[in-house]
């Protein structure tokens, strides 16, 4: 069923019995080419492009609960391709051009709102390095603006201007960053990853990963053992778990990110704003909300909850940008699993096991990178070689020391990106 004005306007009309199921609910076959382990963004998005861009569509997705519960709706829907270092920058450029077309390659409804996104600066040296950055966004073909304290006081006047530790100096502006409805987006692939044929298997937790001479042979399940001539890892703060059932210890550790939003008001704030000091990020979502959030917890943790000294140190760097958001009642709070990497950057790539491929190591790009990591997944998985745009996303990096991505320059330490 495609989507169009008028099946909405009639199903509308008619009390909204027309609709049908959006993708089926099958029973796992025996065998398949592919099985991806993980029904989130990443994982629907692989095999979307599996099915469309490569014609492989004797695929699974194996999801332990139920599609999107994970991280795709556990964050706070921020859309930007503002990264520096060569490797991230041309991903996330890919990615966010991908996104720029999603809801007509989809036919969905994803919500994309391009409202922009700026990235505050505090100091003359901040101010350097934003527009070292926007330089470099510029040279690769994306947009990216200086935009002055002046312009900042007539469009968001609510901001602490003059605050003696953290004045605001400018900021970096992308106005093609935004935001988009998360679970929308795992909805609009999985439904055009069940429409090319692909099996959409809920509630199917992967106990064991079959490796016979070094080579993949399928996966063991709740639903039973199922065969597959190639297996790719897409499970975001779970990856360490699953790889491990492959005898494999990823460079990577779990942490928990927690995310808030108020109660709904009015319209204040059109556009994504972050604090250059206290990693606070905050937007306003369609129904007047303001969607925040801040630093992860700090300690390695599988819970998808938070503590309370972390819901207070990002309440002390919300009130620190915008002193008005303290009349504001925070509505509710939720905590997704990050998979946090050495530098902070992702790894596409396959495994010293053959037909065996991994994508993880998102840390807090996760939502944003949802077309990019499944269009250059689908792509390893199946040509065997790295798409352009994931060309440095290498897991041997971590081994090697070669070809490292540190966009913040903290060091070697996971929970700092």
């Amino acid at each position: 069923m495609r989507f169009s004005g008028l099946k909405i306007l009639t199903e509308g009309l008619t009390g909204n019995r027309g609709w049908t199921p959006h993708w089926r609910d099958p029973a796992p076959k025996p065998e398949y080419d592919v099985i991806i382990i993980g029904g989130g963004g990443h994982g629907l998005a692989t095999a979307y492009y599996l099915a469309k861009n490569h014609g492989i569509t004797n695929v699974a997705v194996l999801e332990k609960g139920y599609l999107g519960g994970g991280n795709v709706g556990r964050n706070t829907t921020i859309v930007r391709a503002n990264y520096f270092l060569p490797g991230n920058s041309e991903f996330y450029s890919h990615s966010l051009k991908l996104w720029e077309n999603l809801e007509q390659d989809l036919n969905y409804n994803v919500m994309l709102s391009q409202r922009g996104q700026v990235l505050l600066s505090h100091s003359d040296g901040q101010s350097d390095a934003l527009i070292r950055r926007g330089n470099a966004m510029r040279n690769q073909g994306d947009d990216a603006e200086w935009i002055s304290p002046e312009y900042m006081r007539k469009n968001w006047p609510y901001l602490n201007f003059d605050s003696p530790r953290f004045p605001i100096y400018g900021g970096l502006m992308q106005r093609r960053a935004g935001t988009a409805r998360h679970d929308a987006v795992a909805w609009g692939y999985a439904r055009g990853a069940d429409q090319r044929g692909v099996d959409l298997i809920q509630n199917c937790e992967v106990t064991g990963i079959d490796i016979e001479n070094g080579v993949v042979k399928g996966v063991q399940t709740t639903r039973g053992a199922i065969r597959a001539g190639k297996v790719g890892i897409v499970t975001a703060g779970r990856s360490g778990q699953v790889a491990a059932m492959a005898g494999m210890r990823l460079p990577i550790e779990s942490h928990v990110l927690q995310a808030f939003v108020t109660e709904g008001l009015k319209p204040c704030l059109d556009t994504v704003i972050s604090f250059g000091m206290g990693h606070f990020y905050i937007s306003q979502s369609d129904k007047g909300g303001l969607v925040f959030g801040g630093d992860l917890d700090m300690y390695a943790s599988y819970a998808q909850r938070g503590n309370l000294p972390m819901v207070e140190h990002v309440a002390e760097a919300a009130m620190t940008l915008m002193p008005m958001i303290g009349k504001a009642k925070i509505l509710r709070s939720w905590g997704g699993i990050m998979d946090m990497t050495p530098d902070g950057s992702p790894i596409i790539d396959r495994t010293d096991t053959d037909g065996l491929f991994i994508d993880c190591g998102w840390c807090y790009g996760g939502f944003k990178a949802v077309p990019g990591s499944g269009y250059a997944f689908a792509h390893l998985m199946a040509t065997g070689t790295p798409h352009k745009s994931a060309e440095r996303l290498r897991l041997d990096r971590f081994r090697t020391g070669r070809g490292l991505m540190d966009e913040e320059g903290t060091g070697a330490q996971h929970n700092l990106h």
